[in-house]
């Protein structure tokens, strides 16, 4: 058996464990995320919101992971979630960071302000909801 037909047939047997495409929202590194988790206690099941800052995505198929990080009591939290776990309940994008990179690794570094990520919407001017259009700045002073 050819490694090709090996990995065709692996690809086979776990399709079916993996979620359909539309699942989750569009998200992308930089990202601000709430995964809904399950946690099983006993006989009992809750689910817990992990909200962090998407930086990072490896693998591919069932052993696609991502990484979420978060700050709790100005320590670092890192957890990785395998994206096609049944214990993932659903994924919630709250707000979209402007990222350059594909791996945001170096926010471990980062203290303070430092460690935001800029909006992705940062380029727009201010819009009014009723008409949808931007309003320059010299009629807004009348």
């Amino acid at each position: 058996m050819s490694v090709t037909n090996r990995a065709l047939t692996v690809e086979s047997v776990v399709a079916d464990q993996l979620k359909p495409a539309g699942t989750y929202p569009r998200f992308t590194i930089g990202d601000t995320v709430d995964v809904h988790y399950r946690i099983v206690e006993g006989d009992k099941e809750r689910i817990q919101v992990f909200q962090g800052v998407f930086i990072a995505q490896r693998g591919r198929g069932v052993n696609h992971m991502i990484t979420v990080r978060r700050i709790v009591a100005n320590e670092g939290v890192e957890r990785v979630f395998p994206l096609h776990s049944p214990r993932i309940a659903k994924i919630e994008v709250v707000r979209h960071g402007d990222a350059r990179r594909a791996k945001l690794y170096y926010l471990r570094d980062r203290v303070g302000k430092s460690r935001r990520l800029r909006d992705q919407r940062r380029g727009l001017k201010h819009v009014s909801a009723a008409t949808g259009s931007e309003a320059p700045a010299s009629e807004s002073a009348e």
